[in-house]
């Protein structure tokens, strides 16, 4: 998604169309849960269905596959050193690494024109954005212009941009980098956090942004 993510539609997800993991669990007997009974089929082939092993995966069926997946969506945040304008990134994979050191890490696409920037910076800042933030998610995933022209930011301890209306920030600085594929794994050490602002995460699923309905 970083610098790149394709204009979608916000759009309400209903209970039907969560992750399994987020609807209530059906009761199931030790045989449904096995997966097997008496007259079933055959086992299922290592890539967990009955059809033939795939082999040459294209990366329209990668994507769409992987984005049956419901993560949240991050702004990655920091002063250019050398203009000392604010600008940022959007991403959508974005994680926790550990507690002891506190580590979170994020991908950022070889393509980005903007992590060079950001990663030039002493300290960078995770805004986590919360469902009304879509049109802020588009701004900072295009490439070129001024990021965060009419955007409303505030600072963290370190001076990095903290959006208003995210729910929550973090600020860190680049602890590793590791190449993976088109994208890059960045680890990095968290140094200050808070939450911000109330509300529901803007998530990212099925290609398109949007929120969960209760």
């Amino acid at each position: 998604m970083a610098d790149g993510a394709s204009a979608a539609a916000a759009r309400t997800y209903k209970a039907a169309d969560r992750p399994s993991s987020m609807q209530r669990r059906a009761t199931s007997s030790p045989a449904a849960e096995s997966g097997r009974s008496a007259d079933a089929p055959p086992a299922a082939t290592p890539n967990g269905s009955s059809a033939p092993s795939v082999t040459n995966i294209d990366s329209m069926r990668f994507r769409s596959i992987l984005g049956r997946f419901a993560p949240g969506v991050v702004a990655i945040t920091a002063l250019d050193p050398e203009s000392g304008v604010p600008t940022g990134l959007a991403a959508n994979a974005f994680t926790s690494v550990s507690l002891d050191p506190p580590l979170v890490g994020f991908c950022v696409a070889h393509t980005s024109s903007t992590w060079p920037k950001l990663r030039g910076a002493d300290r960078q800042c995770i805004n986590i954005l919360s469902e009304p933030q879509t049109e802020v998610c588009l701004q900072l995933a295009a490439k070129g212009g001024d990021k965060f022209a009419g955007l409303e930011w505030t600072t963290s301890p370190s001076g990095s941009p903290v959006l208003d209306g995210a729910l929550a920030w973090i600020e860190c600085s680049v602890e590793a980098e590791y190449a993976a594929g088109d994208h890059v794994i960045v680890v990095a050490r968290v140094h200050h956090l808070d939450k911000h602002h109330d509300g529901e995460p803007l998530v990212f699923y099925k290609g398109g942004y949007g929120r969960f309905d209760g």
